[in-house]
């Protein structure tokens, strides 16, 4: 019988494959808008005039909210309620003589329906796409984080209770609801940022509300890697992983860039594959065309109605997908996740909270574990190195700057401990102003997995596993 030749030999190398991607990568960094305040939905404090603004604003905005029934229009969309606050700004600035001047009588009338339709003063902060993290800790305490720094800005609400308002007008938008009987909220917004908020008295110093923005269009591998988060060997071997259907866990700290790393790997899922995506707020944004989207649902406040990952993954088994992709493994459904993957659903895809490869075997283990099945912990170790064939490990330096740390393969037991070997790595050479200076690096390692591949028919070449000290 004469030998197969899987599609990939016919290439001189795994990325000819993929072709030359075309992307802009803009030269002048975006800016927050509030340094302008013509293009500003919040003014920008100056040195006179400025109190009576707001004063104004928040006499004409509780008047607003007490004339218009804001439930009511919410329900027949956001069109209605903006055509009613434009027809009252109309007819209060027709018969009243406000102390504000032709350019503030515009800006009076955006800020109002940004007010009763959006998310007041942090309106600016959600149009800036450099804003990654928006967080309140009071009132008058807004961070953000950019480019991987942390810093405050000067935006600020009036008071505690102007901060509840636009946390309920959140909530209500998106079906929650949060006061002080139901004082916490997790939810998604329509764009896909993750939002956290709380009242008192589980925050004792006032309310508080995390927004994570995820960007408007996925980053690319081939933009990943101009930004430098892998080396151009890292990239070829992630198509090879992908293509050869093995089971990938990223592993990476709050912010680390684990969805990102994981929506650039599913780039080179084929698109006539079936994928079902399980996620508690939905952010991963693919290319193909066949992608079922599920979504985790909290306790409702009648104590009933939630829908956990577990009850997603297990339905997801009855779908016949190709691939399956967990947003992020917490809890329970790592059990249904090992056994799906070790009974036939290869090439899965999930990430875990976990700061290494092998922090990242044990967290699974605990996982399992709170399943409540008593099995021995060299089972569910057994049950992860049958399932898992990959483990990245990716990290946000203190400079700033998510890169992959290691990428490992998963090669079995050996007593009772699953053996690791690493593939590539980042060595850290030194620093030049404050930018942490360093290499990806090939450890010499070829994966067991490639040379079946090889034998298989499959044209991989040798040269990305050589050990070399290449910058990426």
């Amino acid at each position: 019988m004469a030998e197969e030749k899987h599609p990939l030999a016919e290439s001189r190398s795994i990325r000819d494959r993929l072709g030359q991607v075309k992307f802009d990568i803009p030269q002048e960094r975006v800016h927050s808008r509030q340094s302008d305040p013509s293009n500003s939905h919040v003014p920008v404090p100056r040195e006179s005039g400025h109190a009576d603004y707001l004063t104004v604003k928040g006499r004409l905005h509780k008047r607003l909210l007490d004339e218009l029934n804001v439930g009511a229009l919410l329900s027949e969309g956001e069109d209605a309620l903006a055509e009613q606050v434009e027809a009252f700004m109309a007819r209060i600035l027709e018969i009243e003589d406000l102390p504000l001047n032709e350019e503030e009588r515009v800006q009076i009338v955006e800020d109002l329906k940004e007010e009763t339709l959006g998310v007041g003063p942090l309106a600016p902060l959600i149009a800036d796409p450099a804003v990654t993290d928006i967080l309140v800790n009071r009132y008058d305490r807004v961070y953000v984080e950019r480019y991987g720094k942390l810093e405050r800005v000067d935006v600020r609400f009036r008071d505690n209770a102007h901060l509840v308002r636009i946390i309920q007008r959140i909530a209500s938008r998106i079906g929650r609801r949060i006061d002080e009987s139901s004082p916490m909220v997790d939810a998604r917004l329509s764009d896909g940022s993750r939002v956290n908020a709380t009242l008192p008295p589980v925050t004792l110093d006032g309310p508080t509300l995390s927004i994570r923005r995820f960007g408007r269009k996925r980053l690319t591998r081939a933009e990943l890697l101009k930004l430098g988060m892998f080396s151009s060997d890292m990239y070829d071997f992630m198509q090879l992983v992908v293509a050869a259907r093995k089971n990938v866990l990223v592993s990476g700290g709050t912010g680390a860039g684990k969805s990102t790393f994981l929506g650039a790997m599913c780039e080179a899922i084929p698109s006539n594959e079936r994928i079902i995506t399980i996620e508690d707020a939905a952010e991963l944004i693919l290319d193909q065309e066949h992608v079922i989207r599920k979504e985790t649902r909290p306790i409702n406040l009648e104590g009933q109605g939630r829908i956990t990952a577990r009850d997603l993954v297990i339905n997801s088994l009855r779908m016949r997908p190709d691939r399956i992709i967990v947003g992020e493994v917490r809890g329970a459904e790592a059990l249904d996740m090992l056994q799906a993957m070790n009974t036939g659903h290869d090439g899965s895809l999930t990430t875990i909270h976990a700061n290494s490869a092998r922090d990242a075997i044990s967290r699974l283990e605990t996982m399992v574990l709170m399943t409540g099945m008593e099995l021995p912990s060299r089972a569910i170790r057994e049950q992860i190195a049958s399932a898992i064939d990959i483990i990245v490990s990716v990290r946000r330096f203190d400079d700033g700057v998510r890169r992959v740390d290691h990428i490992a393969e998963l090669t079995g037991m050996e007593e009772q401990t699953p053996q690791l070997q690493n593939i590539f790595d980042f060595k850290q050479t030194g620093r030049e102003r404050k930018k942490i200076q360093g290499e990806f690096v090939s450890t010499g390692i070829v994966p067991r997995f490639v040379h079946d591949l090889r034998e298989r028919g499959w044209d991989i070449p040798f040269e990305m596993f050589r050990k070399s000290n290449r910058m990426g």
